[in-house]
């Protein structure tokens, strides 16, 4: 019985496993290759068996008897690894990855949705703001001069809040709003320069025009203090009571109450401030030890009310006023708060929902005045009080010859070399 496979011939079987007598080894000129054949018939039939042919028609292998679609290479000279060959993308119909079109996409991406959330955040933002302050309203007012002027001003109002906030913050529940602190801020080329306006300074209010009644109300040289002005007929004769008294063009207002100081500091995360001395004051809440230490929101109220624990009451106030407002700003500029959004975000709410500004304010001109007094934090500024002589009547007396000196500079947006010693 012949077991070897039908499609061999004798001479085949004779050359099994002897090795090839030609001086050149057959493998260096032509890989063998197997051809299946045609499926084997149903029911019992004898398969076709392949045939052997070296691929030039000499016997042996038949290099077209195993043609399935697969070319392992060697036939033309290709090996794996080699270009074209199976570890070749394009062997599979895959083209090589385009890096450079991929950064491309992935870049163009990124800026488009940054855009898109920058212009969205701004509609945003600019929607929130409290534009209530008509400065148009304002008669007679002075010249403008170089740099911007911001009048800051901080008012006990109570709105919003409930019975349980006003006990937390120690703010009592007086009806209306009143003046806690006013502020100007120059921003200039110069340097930036913020001027604290104590609440009891004396000032004559001028002839205005009433916010709500459009009646002119003529002037008639009555002296008061500074926050009576707020108190009469709000922010538009405020500012121009300022306006009168000083001679400098107040180009915006802002203004923030009692509860959203507090909101925004809690937002930021609370602010570190520097307490030189240990201080306690039962009217504000006030009970801080002296050192270095973060304030929240509730505390940060307290700090800045407290005026019955100093011996100058309101000039040390507003002293600490001005330290405590440009370190939030500070704090707010950040790149721990402005790069991210889980600070940022809370934070402009509550800051942008309190704030009450003039008709004009750009989100342009508040970033500039927070930025300002970031520098003033820093040192690039300087921070003062109105300069004062004297006292009248209970009230502050501002020094006219100094005050002449101070307004000048500011108007010409030169360096400040007044002191309010």
């Amino acid at each position: 019985m012949n077991d070897w496979p039908q499609g061999w011939s004798g001479d085949n079987r004779g050359n099994y496993g002897r090795g090839n007598a030609n001086a050149q080894p057959e493998g260096a000129r032509v890989m063998r290759q197997v051809r299946r054949g045609p499926a084997s018939p149903p029911y019992g039939g004898v398969p076709q068996q392949p045939s052997y042919v070296d691929g030039r028609g000499h016997g042996g292998y038949d290099d077209t008897a195993y043609d399935d679609g697969y070319d392992n290479g060697y036939n033309t000279g290709q090996v794996y690894g080699s270009p074209g060959g199976p570890d070749d993308p394009s062997a599979y119909g895959r083209p090589a990855p385009n890096w450079r079109r991929r950064f491309k996409v992935t870049t163009i991406t990124l800026v488009t949705v940054l855009v898109v959330t920058t212009v969205a955040t701004y509609f945003w933002a600019d929607s929130k703001l409290n534009r209530e302050v008509d400065l148009s309203k304002v008669i007679d007012r002075p010249e403008a001069g170089e740099g911007t002027n911001y009048l800051i001003v901080g008012s006990d109002s109570r709105e919003g809040m409930s019975a349980e906030d006003k006990k937390k913050l120690h703010t009592g529940s007086a009806e209306g709003k009143r003046t806690d602190s006013m502020m100007i801020l120059h921003v200039g080329d110069n340097g930036d320069t913020l001027i604290s306006l104590p609440r009891d300074s004396d000032v004559e209010i001028p002839s205005f025009v009433g916010s709500e009644s459009g009646k002119t109300y003529k002037g008639t040289g009555r002296h008061t203090k500074l926050n009576a002005a707020y108190a009469e007929d709000g922010p538009e004769l405020l500012v121009r009571t300022v306006e009168f008294n000083t001679g400098l063009y107040i180009d915006h207002y802002v203004e923030i109450g009692f509860a959203g100081f507090a909101n925004i500091v809690d937002a930021v995360g609370g602010v570190e401030i520097d307490i030189p001395k240990a201080f306690k004051d039962k009217k504000s809440g006030a009970d801080f030890q002296a050192g270095k230490q973060t304030l929240n929101g509730e505390e940060s109220l307290a700090f800045v009310r407290t005026r019955y624990a100093f011996a100058r009451s309101d000039l040390d106030r507003t002293k600490n006023q001005q330290k405590f407002l440009a370190a939030l700003a500070n704090q707010v500029a950040t790149p721990g708060t402005l790069l991210n959004p889980f600070k940022l975000y809370p934070t402009m709410g509550a800051g942008l929902d309190s704030l009450i500004v003039d008709k004009d304010m750009s989100l342009y001109n508040l970033a500039s005045m927070f930025f300002a007094m970031k520098g003033v934090n820093s040192g690039d500024g300087k921070s003062m009080n109105m300069p004062i002589s004297g006292s009248s009547g209970g009230n502050l007396v501002w020094d006219k010859a100094k005050v002449k000196t101070l307004v000048s500079q500011l108007k010409n947006d030169e360096t400040v070399t007044v002191s309010d010693n």
